[in-house]
């Protein structure tokens, strides 16, 4: 007789069942816990309860999963206190914040990706749409409430990659850049800051344009940097030294995303700059799961957005006019695309 190899089905398990601490996580956010415990220090499982407003049968448990997953620290004498890493990130009061991405996952996508199977049969996008409402963007820009959610969002998932980007890119090079699509204005604010001889534009539509003033005010940078009101689609870009788009290309089709890097090469001046940044796929489409989840949640959210490798993206800026195009990681799953004119 032979042996069968020795296998475990632990991994397909935890994978099965990683929407438990994902949700774990995401409601811990939605209570604002880790705010609450970096404003208060240390707090036992009962004042935590009346402070976030848990039942007496959840709270332990709850509790005591975020410290097994490394999201709370349990100290000797009972009291729960945040993680480094949580207590920088999760803290609404912070700069630093990320939640915002974590917050729209919660509110919006985590119900949205229960119909994955039936987006993966029809093709079609599983969010308002599928009810008969207004397509993400239309239903987004309608509501105060819900477009501050989506452009916070936008700014926890851009700062890390906008940090990156300020230090690898050669912007001393350059004076003037514009953010297309900027949303809140976290990556506009933070190439201004770390490079004080630039100005800086914000584009987006005209509903962006209080809340990015008030990001960029509380930034300090409003004399450095402004917003310009425009439609990406009808609008001509601003004309500056470096054109940023940045989770733009992934939400339109092909013929869209040519369109947007066609504008971008009319705009810029001889010896501009264009930088695109997605999570880029890696070319053999083997590695990169968080690029290629990604194009699943454009499936989601669009109906004809997807994520594309760095060779796609340089064969299509190529295509545009841009030359010595080239794909540079910046952190995590994200990478910039950067042609020149």
């Amino acid at each position: 007789m032979t042996q069968a190899p020795a296998s475990s089905p632990e991994k397909i398990l935890q994978l099965g069942s990683a929407f438990w601490p994902s949700k774990t996580l995401l409601s811990a956010v939605e209570l604002g816990l880790f705010t609450k415990l970096a404003e208060s220090g240390p707090l036992d499982g009962t004042q935590i309860r009346d402070a976030v407003g848990l039942h007496e049968r959840s709270a332990r448990d709850f509790l005591d999963a975020l410290v097994a997953l490394g999201l709370l620290q349990r100290l000797s004498d009972g009291r729960y206190t945040n993680m480094p890493e949580t207590d920088l990130y999760l803290d609404r009061n912070k700069p630093s914040y990320v939640g915002g991405i974590l917050e729209m996952m919660n509110g919006r996508l985590y119900r949205f990706w229960g119909n994955l199977t039936e987006a993966l049969r029809t093709g079609l996008p599983q969010n308002e749409t599928r009810h008969g409402e207004p397509d993400l963007f239309a239903a987004v820009y309608a509501e105060p409430a819900r477009l501050e959610l989506f452009l916070g969002a936008m700014t926890g998932l851009s700062l890390p990659t906008a940090r990156a980007m300020a230090s690898s890119f050669p912007w001393s090079e350059y004076r003037t850049f514009a953010d297309v699509g900027c949303a809140q204005g976290g990556l506009t604010a933070e190439i201004a800051r770390a490079h004080p001889h630039l100005r800086g534009i914000g584009f987006d539509l005209p509903t962006v344009g209080p809340v990015f003033e008030r990001y960029v005010a509380q930034q300090g940078l409003e004399k450095r940097v402004t917003f310009q009101a425009g439609d990406f689609f009808k609008d001509p870009l601003p004309n500056v030294d470096v054109l940023v788009m940045g989770h733009i290309l992934h939400d339109w089709s092909l013929e869209e995303k040519k369109l947007l890097l066609g504008k971008a090469y009319e705009a810029l001046p001889s010896g501009g700059a264009l930088i695109v940044y997605d999570a880029i796929i890696d070319d053999e489409r083997r590695e990169n799961a968080f690029g290629l989840l990604m194009s699943l949640n454009m499936l989601i959210e669009t109906p004809a957005g997807f994520d594309y490798t760095g060779a796609d993206c340089r064969g299509w800026m190529e295509e545009a006019g841009f030359k010595d195009v080239r794909i540079e990681p910046l952190q995590g799953p994200y990478s910039m695309a950067v042609g020149q004119k």
